[in-house]
Protein backbone atom coordinates (compact mmCIF):
# COMPACT_ATOMS: atom_id res chain seq x y z
CA UNK A 1 0.00 0.00 0.00
CA UNK A 2 1.70 3.23 -1.14
CA UNK A 3 0.88 5.38 1.86
CA UNK A 4 3.61 8.03 1.66
CA UNK A 5 2.91 9.90 4.89
CA UNK A 6 0.27 9.99 7.60
CA UNK A 7 -0.21 12.24 10.62
CA UNK A 8 -2.94 12.06 13.24
CA UNK A 9 -2.96 15.70 14.30
CA UNK A 10 -5.39 15.09 17.13
CA UNK A 11 -8.37 12.83 17.86
CA UNK A 12 -10.50 14.76 15.37
CA UNK A 13 -8.08 15.81 12.63
CA UNK A 14 -5.94 13.61 10.36
CA UNK A 15 -3.95 13.99 7.17
CA UNK A 16 -2.19 11.68 4.73
CA UNK A 17 -0.24 11.70 1.47
CA UNK A 18 -0.66 8.88 -1.03
CA UNK A 19 1.88 8.01 -3.75
CA UNK A 20 -0.24 6.96 -6.69
CA UNK A 21 0.97 3.64 -8.09
CA UNK A 22 -2.39 1.94 -8.66
CA UNK A 23 -4.59 1.77 -11.73
CA UNK A 24 -7.84 3.69 -11.91
CA UNK A 25 -9.78 0.51 -11.19
CA UNK A 26 -8.26 0.30 -7.71
CA UNK A 27 -10.00 3.53 -6.72
CA UNK A 28 -13.10 3.57 -8.90
CA UNK A 29 -14.59 0.53 -7.17
CA UNK A 30 -15.15 2.54 -4.00
CA UNK A 31 -14.75 6.22 -4.93
CA UNK A 32 -17.51 7.98 -6.90
CA UNK A 33 -16.45 10.23 -9.78
CA UNK A 34 -18.77 13.19 -9.31
CA UNK A 35 -17.76 15.08 -12.42
CA UNK A 36 -16.38 14.24 -15.84
CA UNK A 37 -12.59 14.37 -16.01
CA UNK A 38 -11.27 13.50 -19.46
CA UNK A 39 -7.52 13.58 -18.72
CA UNK A 40 -6.56 10.10 -17.40
CA UNK A 41 -3.89 11.27 -14.94
CA UNK A 42 -6.02 14.09 -13.56
CA UNK A 43 -8.85 11.61 -13.11
CA UNK A 44 -6.49 9.29 -11.24
CA UNK A 45 -5.36 12.17 -9.00
CA UNK A 46 -8.98 13.08 -8.29
CA UNK A 47 -9.89 9.53 -7.33
CA UNK A 48 -6.81 9.10 -5.13
CA UNK A 49 -7.59 12.31 -3.25
CA UNK A 50 -11.18 11.23 -2.61
CA UNK A 51 -9.99 7.76 -1.61
CA UNK A 52 -7.94 9.31 1.18
CA UNK A 53 -11.04 10.89 2.74
CA UNK A 54 -12.46 7.53 3.74
CA UNK A 55 -8.99 6.12 4.41
CA UNK A 56 -8.63 8.77 7.12
CA UNK A 57 -12.23 8.55 8.40
CA UNK A 58 -13.96 5.30 7.35
CA UNK A 59 -17.41 6.84 7.79
CA UNK A 60 -16.76 9.74 5.42
CA UNK A 61 -19.92 10.26 3.26
CA UNK A 62 -18.54 10.50 -0.30
CA UNK A 63 -21.94 10.82 -1.92
CA UNK A 64 -22.91 13.91 0.06
CA UNK A 65 -20.04 16.06 -1.27
CA UNK A 66 -21.20 19.26 -2.96
CA UNK A 67 -19.02 21.51 -5.13
CA UNK A 68 -19.40 25.21 -4.30
CA UNK A 69 -19.36 27.95 -6.94
CA UNK A 70 -15.75 28.59 -5.85
CA UNK A 71 -14.97 24.94 -6.79
CA UNK A 72 -14.38 24.04 -3.14
CA UNK A 73 -15.89 20.64 -2.21
CA UNK A 74 -17.78 20.52 1.05
CA UNK A 75 -20.39 18.60 3.05
CA UNK A 76 -23.65 20.49 3.59
CA UNK A 77 -23.99 19.53 7.26
CA UNK A 78 -20.23 20.02 7.94
CA UNK A 79 -20.00 16.59 9.54
CA UNK A 80 -16.43 16.75 8.30
CA UNK A 81 -14.26 19.61 7.09
CA UNK A 82 -11.76 18.53 4.45
CA UNK A 83 -9.26 19.70 1.88
CA UNK A 84 -7.55 17.83 -0.96
CA UNK A 85 -4.42 18.51 -3.00
CA UNK A 86 -2.61 16.65 -5.79
CA UNK A 87 0.68 17.12 -7.57
CA UNK A 88 2.40 14.74 -9.94
CA UNK A 89 2.01 11.19 -8.64
CA UNK A 90 0.90 12.33 -5.18
CA UNK A 91 -2.44 13.09 -3.58
CA UNK A 92 -2.98 14.53 -0.11
CA UNK A 93 -6.00 15.09 2.10
CA UNK A 94 -6.74 16.53 5.52
CA UNK A 95 -10.03 15.75 7.28
CA UNK A 96 -11.41 17.04 10.57
CA UNK A 97 -14.69 16.65 12.43
CA UNK A 98 -14.07 19.88 14.34
CA UNK A 99 -11.58 22.16 12.58
CA UNK A 100 -11.65 24.23 9.43
CA UNK A 101 -8.74 22.95 7.30
CA UNK A 102 -6.64 23.55 4.20
CA UNK A 103 -3.80 21.51 2.67
CA UNK A 104 -1.41 21.80 -0.25
CA UNK A 105 1.44 19.71 -1.65
CA UNK A 106 3.91 20.83 -4.30
CA UNK A 107 6.87 19.32 -6.13
CA UNK A 108 9.66 21.95 -6.12
CA UNK A 109 10.55 23.19 -9.60
CA UNK A 110 12.39 26.28 -10.83
CA UNK A 111 9.21 27.78 -12.32
CA UNK A 112 8.16 28.96 -8.84
CA UNK A 113 10.96 31.53 -9.00
CA UNK A 114 9.31 33.19 -12.00
CA UNK A 115 6.07 33.85 -10.13
CA UNK A 116 7.24 34.89 -6.64
CA UNK A 117 6.22 38.47 -7.41
CA UNK A 118 2.65 37.26 -7.96
CA UNK A 119 2.18 35.66 -4.55
CA UNK A 120 4.70 37.33 -2.23
CA UNK A 121 4.59 40.99 -1.26
CA UNK A 122 7.77 43.05 -1.57
CA UNK A 123 8.14 42.91 2.21
CA UNK A 124 7.89 39.10 2.16
CA UNK A 125 10.38 38.82 -0.68
CA UNK A 126 12.79 40.97 1.33
CA UNK A 127 12.21 39.03 4.57
CA UNK A 128 12.82 35.66 2.91
CA UNK A 129 15.72 36.91 0.77
CA UNK A 130 14.00 35.89 -2.45
CA UNK A 131 14.39 39.30 -4.05
CA UNK A 132 18.17 38.72 -4.03
CA UNK A 133 18.01 35.46 -5.98
CA UNK A 134 19.46 35.47 -9.46
CA UNK A 135 16.53 33.98 -11.32
CA UNK A 136 18.64 33.34 -14.37
CA UNK A 137 21.04 31.17 -12.38
CA UNK A 138 20.55 27.44 -11.92
CA UNK A 139 19.75 26.96 -8.25
CA UNK A 140 20.19 23.75 -6.27
CA UNK A 141 17.04 21.94 -5.14
CA UNK A 142 17.37 23.46 -1.66
CA UNK A 143 17.14 26.94 -3.17
CA UNK A 144 13.84 26.09 -4.85
CA UNK A 145 12.36 24.31 -1.85
CA UNK A 146 11.89 27.40 0.31
CA UNK A 147 9.89 29.52 -2.19
CA UNK A 148 7.89 26.40 -3.11
CA UNK A 149 6.91 25.97 0.53
CA UNK A 150 5.86 29.63 0.70
CA UNK A 151 3.62 29.13 -2.33
CA UNK A 152 2.23 25.92 -0.84
CA UNK A 153 1.51 27.70 2.45
CA UNK A 154 -0.50 30.42 0.75
CA UNK A 155 -2.37 27.80 -1.26
CA UNK A 156 -3.25 25.96 1.97
CA UNK A 157 -4.62 29.20 3.45
CA UNK A 158 -6.57 29.87 0.26
CA UNK A 159 -8.19 26.43 0.53
CA UNK A 160 -8.82 26.92 4.25
CA UNK A 161 -10.68 30.15 3.41
CA UNK A 162 -12.61 28.45 0.61
CA UNK A 163 -14.55 31.48 -0.63
CA UNK A 164 -12.43 32.47 -3.62
CA UNK A 165 -11.38 36.02 -4.57
CA UNK A 166 -8.07 36.15 -2.67
CA UNK A 167 -5.13 38.41 -3.47
CA UNK A 168 -2.21 36.26 -2.34
CA UNK A 169 0.17 39.23 -2.11
CA UNK A 170 -2.04 41.50 -0.04
CA UNK A 171 -4.52 39.33 1.86
CA UNK A 172 -2.23 36.49 2.98
CA UNK A 173 0.95 37.31 4.90
CA UNK A 174 3.69 34.93 6.03
CA UNK A 175 6.07 35.74 8.86
CA UNK A 176 9.78 34.97 8.64
CA UNK A 177 10.87 31.60 10.01
CA UNK A 178 13.85 29.26 10.02
CA UNK A 179 13.40 26.51 7.45
CA UNK A 180 13.68 23.00 8.88
CA UNK A 181 12.58 19.56 7.73
CA UNK A 182 9.40 19.90 9.73
CA UNK A 183 7.97 22.82 11.65
CA UNK A 184 5.46 25.64 11.90
CA UNK A 185 5.34 29.40 11.52
CA UNK A 186 2.92 32.28 11.88
CA UNK A 187 0.80 33.70 9.10
CA UNK A 188 -2.35 35.75 8.70
CA UNK A 189 -5.34 36.11 6.44
CA UNK A 190 -6.59 39.71 6.42
CA UNK A 191 -5.13 40.18 9.92
CA UNK A 192 -6.73 36.93 11.17
CA UNK A 193 -3.85 35.00 12.82
CA UNK A 194 -3.03 31.54 11.54
CA UNK A 195 -0.32 28.95 12.04
CA UNK A 196 1.10 27.02 9.12
CA UNK A 197 2.38 23.50 9.76
CA UNK A 198 4.72 22.05 7.17
CA UNK A 199 6.89 19.11 6.22
CA UNK A 200 9.67 18.83 3.64
CA UNK A 201 10.33 15.52 1.94
CA UNK A 202 12.84 14.46 -0.69
CA UNK A 203 10.80 15.78 -3.62
CA UNK A 204 7.69 17.18 -2.01
CA UNK A 205 6.56 20.13 0.11
CA UNK A 206 3.55 19.85 2.43
CA UNK A 207 1.72 22.72 4.11
CA UNK A 208 -1.51 22.68 6.08
CA UNK A 209 -3.60 24.83 8.39
CA UNK A 210 -6.41 24.00 10.82
CA UNK A 211 -8.44 26.30 13.05
CA UNK A 212 -11.33 25.79 15.42
CA UNK A 213 -14.67 26.33 13.68
CA UNK A 214 -15.81 28.35 16.68
CA UNK A 215 -13.24 31.04 15.82
CA UNK A 216 -14.64 34.09 14.05
CA UNK A 217 -13.07 34.33 10.62
CA UNK A 218 -13.07 37.61 8.75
Amino acid sequence: MPLFYQQNINANTRLAIWKIEETEEFFSGTVPLQREITHPHKRLQHLAGRYLLRFLFPGFPYHEIIIASTRKPFLPDEQFHFSISHCGDYAAAIVSSTDRVGIDIEIPTAKVLRIVHKFLSKQEQEAFGINHLDLGHQLPASGIQHPTLLWSSKEAIFKWWGNGEVDFREMIRLEKFVLEAKGSFNASFQEYPLQIEYGLFDRLCLAWVATSTTDEVI
